[in-house]
Parts: C-alpha cells; sequence; structure tokens
C-alpha cells in the first residue's frame, strides 16, 4: 500500500472507494504500464476509447435488443470501470515516471468529456421513441434537448468547477507554492506557441484557455481573496493561512467528489440497468445541481470572509 500511497495526490480530495479500490487497481496497472515503457498519455487515450465503447452499450434498451441489452449495459458498466481504472492509472504513472506535462494535464480532463459525450447521445437515443412517464408523449426532441442541456451546461459547470476546487485546496495544502494555472497565463502560453508543428497542441491550449477562463469566473470572491493575498504577502502565504484555507476548503470535498465520477456513475447505471435512461438527466440536473450550488454557495462564502480580514 505505500507504493499506491505515493502515487496520490492528497488522501484529503480521494473517496474512500477510490482509496480501497480505484487506486490500488490503478497503480496495479501502472506498474505494469511502467515495466511496458507506456506513456501516461497513451493510457489516457486508452482510457478515452474504453468510456466511448461504453457510452455505446449505454444505447441498448429491451426495445432495441430485448434478449441481451440487460448483459450489454453490464459490460458497459465493467468498461467505464475500466476506463476509470486507467483514468487513475494515468496520472499515477506519470508521478511514478516523472513524465507529467501540460498535455497530459489537458488530455485527462478531456478523457470524461469523451465518455460523457458518446454516454449522453447513447441515451438521448435509446429514450428517442419511448413515452414520456404519466403521458404519450415520446421523449424524443425534448430528450435531446434535455440531452444537451445536461452535458453542455449543467455537466461541464459541474466538473469545471469541482476541479477548480479540488486544484485549490491542494494548492494551499501543499504551502501555496509555485502558481495556480490561470486565464492570462495559458492566453500568454497560447498566444506565444506557433501553430506551424504545433496544430494539435494549439488546439488544446485553446480550449484550456476557455476552461481556466470560465472557472475564475466562477469564482470572484476567491479570485479577490488572491489578489488581496498577492498584494500583501506576494508568492509566499504564511502556512497559518494556508492551513485555515485547507480546513474549510475541506469541508466540501465531498462535494467536489459526487460532481465528478463515483455518484454520476453510479446515477447512470441505476438509469440504464432500470431501464429507465431519463433518470440519469434527474440525478444531474437536480440532485448534483443542488450539490453544485452549495458548494458554490458554500465556497465564495468563506472567500469573501477570508478576503475581508487580509
Amino acid at each position: 500500500m505505500s507504493g499506491v500511497k505515493s502515487t496520490i495526490k492528497s488522501k484529503d480530495t480521494e473517496e474512500w472507494i477510490d482509496i480501497v479500490f480505484t487506486r490500488p487497481i490503478g497503480y496495479c496497472w501502472a506498474l505494469l504500464f511502467q515495466r511496458l515503457g507506456v506513456h501516461p498519455n497513451v493510457v489516457t487515450v486508452l482510457s478515452m476509447v474504453l468510456g466511448a465503447a461504453a457510452g455505446v452499450c449505454f444505447f441498448f434498451s429491451p426495445a432495441t435488443s430485448p434478449r441481451h441489452w440487460f448483459l450489454i449495459n453490464v459490460i458497459g458498466m465493467l468498461l467505464l470501470v475500466w476506463a476509470n481504472f486507467y483514468d487513475s492509472c494515468d496520472g499515477q504513472l506519470a508521478r511514478m515516471t516523472g513524465k507529467t506535462t501540460q498535455l497530459g494535464r489537458i488530455l485527462d480532463g478531456a478523457a470524461g468529456d469523451i465518455w460523457y459525450f458518446f454516454i449522453y447521445w447513447a441515451v438521448v437515443l435509446r429514450m428517442w421513441n419511448e413515452f414520456i412517464p404519466f403521458t404519450h408523449l415520446r421523449w424524443a426532441w425534448i430528450g435531446l434537448l434535455i440531452g444537451l442541456f445536461d452535458g453542455f451546461v449543467v455537466h461541464t459547470r459541474q466538473c469545471r468547477l469541482a476541479d477548480y476546487y479540488r486544484g485549490l485546496h491542494l494548492f494551499f495544502s501543499r504551502g501555496a507554492t509555485g502558481e495556480i494555472d490561470n486565464y492570462e497565463q495559458q492566453k500568454a502560453l497560447y498566444e506565444s506557441t506557433p501553430w506551424r508543428g504545433n496544430i494539435i497542441w494549439k488546439f488544446f491550449l485553446m480550449t484550456y484557455v476557455n476552461y481556466t477562463h470560465e472557472q475564475e469566473k466562477a469564482t470572484p470572491q476567491f479570485q479577490r481573496l488572491l489578489r488581496r493575498l498577492r498584494e500583501r504577502y506576494g508568492t509566499v502565504i504564511p502556512q497559518s493561512f494556508c492551513d485555515r484555507f485547507r480546513k474549510l476548503s475541506f469541508r466540501i470535498l465531498w462535494c467536489t467528489n459526487a460532481l465528478t465520477f463515483n455518484q454520476r456513475a453510479i446515477g447512470l447505471y441505476l438509469a440504464c440497468l432500470l431501464n429507465l435512461p431519463w433518470l440519469l438527466f434527474v440525478v444531474e440536473i437536480i440532485y448534483l445541481g443542488c450539490v453544485y450550488f452549495y458548494m458554490k454557495w458554500y465556497h465564495e462564502g468563506f472567500c469573501r470572509r477570508l478576503a475581508e480580514e487580509v
């Protein structure tokens, strides 16, 4: 277990299921890939392929495959769990081999988006000809609109902010050394990188510039706090303040975990195995939506109080 612990970013940010299940299995894969000389970014791409294949499996229902739909859905679950092992493995492998790169971070963040792009389309198509509960109306275009809203608005905002808050927690847990990825920094990197010979890298940078910009727009009180800290302390923030921030931030880490994978995946599995595909959107828009707004309200609230004291 000591080897596994050395590849975990922080125990604070891990759910128990990840500590006892996902991380140990991911570590075993990392050991294998290390021996084979596989680059962490290759593992990330493999996780994208597995997640996309899982999404296709969730399309099947009693209407499209009366005899085998349940088995195909279970296969989809197993593929998504496998993809999640690789999503854990790539970061562990990068830390073990020292091959941590900016591209790796961007790919890692994009992996989940690829999974859910295929998952949402599969669920929408699965619902298409089914009736809306207690009505004689089919989901059809209504289901498509709900799926697009969930995927491009709800899911994106939830994961983006949860990722940012976990990153901030790690930043202050490590003594607030270095810099937090920010919009101006990433924009300057994008503009200074030539297109020639860097087309793929420029594309990823473009998406990451927007990603960091949206994170900062969603957290005005934290940005205010950070500016005041820089004005007063420069790049050396007192450890006492870091400890206080970490203690306050720790109270909502359960929210960040809920909004990333495990609870979202449980909602997906229940929706598909019970053949109630619309249940996925209920879980994500209503339940996880409430978690998101509570998380943001709490975090912005304590950042506002801290900024007033600095």
